[in-house]
């Protein structure tokens, strides 16, 4: 669903490949710090949008364990997880809240979130990097 601009991360990731960290322990750090901005950006888009009812899928929203490996690119994903009281999965929620259906239109709402998350991945995880120069 969502995607942000990596435009900055080059120098970073130029600066980590001389230093030899880039798959190393101190890149998973700061692909967990970039998932917390994104995060919280997520909850608070979902927020604005107004998609309170229990608040359970807004809670839910997060990563189910750290960074996994797919080739060559490490990554984390970040959507709503679990189960409401009913059965339904929080994911499909957000999606539906996203997107919409043929009797409601959508919000859009991820779209707020990487807006919002736009000026924080890269400072977030570059603040990791910074710390253990």
């Amino acid at each position: 669903m969502a995607r942000f601009d990596t435009s900055g991360l080059d120098a970073l990731v130029a600066e980590m490949e001389q230093a030899g960290e880039l798959a190393g322990a101190i890149a998973d750090e700061m692909l967990i710090a970039g998932a917390e901005a994104v995060k919280q950006a997520w909850q608070q888009a979902a927020e604005q949008h107004g998609h309170r009812d229990t608040g359970a899928m807004i809670a839910s929203i997060g990563y189910p364990r750290g960074p996994q490996t797919v080739g060559d690119v490490k990554s984390i994903d970040i959507y709503p997880q679990g189960v409401d009281g009913h059965g339904v999965r929080n994911a499909e929620k957000a999606f539906i809240l996203h997107y919409g259906t043929s009797k409601r239109p959508g919000s859009h709402w991820v779209d707020t979130a990487d807006a919002i998350c736009d000026g924080t991945v890269i400072p977030a995880m570059a603040a990791v990097w910074e710390s253990h120069k």
